[in-house]
């Protein structure tokens, strides 16, 4: 195995690993939040899970990524490509936005997605502006989901 090949391995892992660590925790802390509003109004469960749910596309995101790593190196139904420490590098670079901002904005989206929950419990007719808030914290989500694809697929393997 290549030293090129270890470090676009090392960007693939760490684009599943950071942006699902960020998901668990944002929809965790969505979930508790959104459990508590659900025991004084069971009618606001749809609500409150859409609500709990957005902080985990950047799981999604980062495993996006991640398929898309292994099956430019030919991991995935293939041989591996010999790949230089340069183009290992730029892999690893290229995996880097979503790994990085997957884990910081699932964390706040999650945080947003309880302040939310908290309009829903008192207001539940205010859905959608509440869902307005961590809707604009995935922006950044999906800004990075698009500069690591496009990254990945501009390295000649």
């Amino acid at each position: 195995m290549s030293i090129g090949l270890v470090f676009a391995l090392a960007g693939a892992a760490l684009a599943a690993a950071t942006s699902g660590m960020g998901s668990a925790y944002g929809v965790g802390a969505a979930g508790q939040a959104a459990a508590g509003a659900c025991t004084d109004n069971p009618d606001l469960f749809s609500k409150t899970l859409i609500l709990q749910l957005l902080p985990g596309t950047q799981g999604i995101y980062g495993l996006l990524v991640t398929f898309i790593t292994l099956s430019k190196i030919g991991l995935l139904g293939g041989d591996p490509v010999a790949l230089s420490t340069q183009q290992g590098l730029g892999i690893f670079a290229a995996c880097m936005p979503i790994a990085l901002v997957g884990l910081v904005s699932a964390f706040h989206q999650g945080k947003t997605s309880v302040a939310s929950i908290g309009i829903v419990a008192k207001k539940p007719d205010q859905f959608g502006k509440a869902m307005l808030f961590p809707a604009m914290v995935e922006t950044y989500a999906i800004l990075a989901l698009l500069v690591s694809i496009l990254a990945i697929s501009n390295i000649n393997v």
